[in-house]
């Protein structure tokens, strides 16, 4: 991993212009890309290897892609989301875990520096990333505290000049790898008691009393080229490192992390894009019974998903663009954020298994894109924030403000929200009912999955009306549409069945015969 970091400065000369047409950077980190997957490197090797080659991650860095994650006063790009979402769409459509690495700098440590460090403690961090190419990432999850990260036990003591941290987080992306990272932990107060307000710290690794100990690198399944592990704080970071929210750390959290999940459709976009194109070539090229598959009807049925799953996608990553900024409060849009998580990573990894099926043994194998697409793609439906959760919570906020307007009424409801009053026009007959608002957990979760691609169906009728091509339009509001009456079919299924403890005490069936 020394070897990594070592490899990772670039010579002044070798530097893009920041203020360069964004077409232009996408378009050298594409021959970039070239050059290193598939000219002087193999894609297919480097999947069965942990971590990043020393030349591909220098030849990649070289364009500085994350100069987009930086403000314009610090010589950066000036953090404009659609071009964030371009710069991860560019790198998933080769490589997910290079996409995800340049999320994991951009949403989860650029923008939130940017948007609440002190301004004496921005300067040197955007100085290192723009000419020494340094990384970051951040750190919230704890052993023992995943989810419930409000919870989380790594306390912090105020000195005379510094904050002393101690702890353990793990599962943060580049672990060991990254030169900075947003600390997460929660004030101890004199009688050594927890409060429950969150606090975030720049630590900058390289400096004295600031390095972070790796206890366990993790064997993760996928995602072979960010490594993950288990790691000890015991830091003291300067008081300028501590980011100032501007209300409370619990906000600044939120808006943090539901910027970070209105770019998922970034990571997606160009994964989904390579499946699909994958799966047609794939398709047209490989003959059965005298036809190609391409001619199959059951094989037109999943490319017509992927095609609509990558119209779906368009939409979320132009809905982004709009309402996701770094200028915004997203403190407030749980709901909307949640559902893009959530719906866009199950058509990922539902978009790797599909072209899979489609390719058959082949792509059964670590160095297909598509069977490796499978091992990459699952992670992004637990991680920031497990799906089903989101699901239940997309559906706990929404019973909750139809309790505040009284309305029981699920059409009705709907139809007067911004985020579903079109798509609820169009499936009115599927919504016209009065709702129990006394759910089941498992019941929130089955209507969270539909508001959820309620919720997509509303920005794709948004990207129709952008210019958006009508057939792949009408491709996704159709896919979204059996989908969705699929899952409300289910959900008025009344049985709820439980798991029966003492399962095996009759149950062998070798004693019946």
């Amino acid at each position: 991993m020394n070897e990594i970091i070592a490899m990772k400065k670039v010579s002044p000369e070798t530097r893009i212009t920041p203020q360069e047409p964004i077409q232009q950077l996408l378009g050298k980190l594409k021959e970039k890309m070239k050059l290193v997957y598939h000219q002087r490197g193999d894609i297919s090797e480097y999947s069965k290897q942990r971590g990043i080659a020393p030349f591909a991650l220098r030849e990649i860095m070289a364009v500085n892609p994350l100069s987009i994650g930086i403000p314009k006063e610090y010589g950066g790009r000036g953090a404009i989301m659609s071009e964030n979402l371009a710069l991860l769409e560019t790198a998933s459509y080769e490589s997910l875990a290079l996409s995800l690495t340049f999320g994991i700098n951009s949403a989860l440590f650029l923008q939130p520096v940017g948007k609440y460090a002190l301004n004496e403690a921005k300067a040197d961090v955007f100085k290192r990333f723009m000419e020494q190419q340094n990384m970051g990432g951040l750190m919230i999850t704890e052993p023992d505290f995943g989810s419930d990260a409000l919870n989380m036990q790594t306390f912090f003591k105020e000195n005379q000049d510094a904050f002393h941290l101690q702890g353990k987080k793990h599962w943060a992306g580049l672990t060991g790898w990254a030169d900075f990272w947003l600390l997460t932990a929660r004030k101890k107060s004199e009688n050594d008691e927890l409060l429950r307000d969150i606090d975030f710290f720049i630590c900058d690794v390289t400096q004295k009393d600031q390095g972070i100990k790796v206890e366990e690198f993790y064997d993760n399944l996928g995602l072979y080229q960010i490594p993950y592990g288990r790691n000890h704080i015991d830091v003291k970071i300067p008081k300028k490192q501590k980011l100032k929210p501007q209300t409370t750390g619990v906000k600044m959290m939120l808006d943090l992390l539901h910027r970070s999940r209105m770019q998922f459709p970034g990571m997606g976009m160009g994964f989904i894009h390579r499946m699909l194109d994958e799966a047609v070539i794939h398709c047209k090229q490989r003959f059965v019974g005298g036809k190609s598959l391409f001619n199959y009807d059951q094989v037109q049925s999943r490319l017509s998903k992927l095609q609509a799953s990558f119209t779906v996608c368009s939409a979320m990553c132009a809905n982004s663009s709009k309402v996701a900024g770094v200028d915004k409060d997203l403190t407030g849009i749980g709901i909307e954020a949640n559902s893009v998580k959530s719906v866009i990573t199950d058509l990922m990894q539902e978009a790797a298994q599909s072209v899979t099926q489609l390719v058959g043994a082949k792509a059964y194998r670590n160095s297909h894109i598509a069977g490796r697409g499978i091992t990459d793609s699952r992670p992004f439906q637990i991680f920031e924030g497990s799906n089903d959760i989101l699901y239940a919570q997309i559906s706990e906020g929404i019973i909750k403000q139809m309790k505040r307007l009284k309305e029981k009424n699920f059409f009705q409801f709907l139809k007067g929200n911004e985020l579903t009053s079109r798509s609820a026009d169009h499936l009115k007959k599927l919504f016209n009912f009065d709702l129990d608002l006394q759910l089941s957990q498992r019941k929130l979760v089955e209507l969270g999955q539909v508001l959820g691609r309620v919720i997509s169906m509303e920005m794709v009728f948004k990207l129709a009306d952008n210019g958006f091509r009508n057939d792949l339009i009408q491709g996704g509001i159709n896919m979204l549409q059996d989908e969705i009456t699929a899952l409300m079919s289910n959900f008025h299924l009344s049985p709820q069945p439980l798991v029966v403890e003492d399962y095996q005490q009759g149950s062998s069936w070798l004693d019946l015969v």
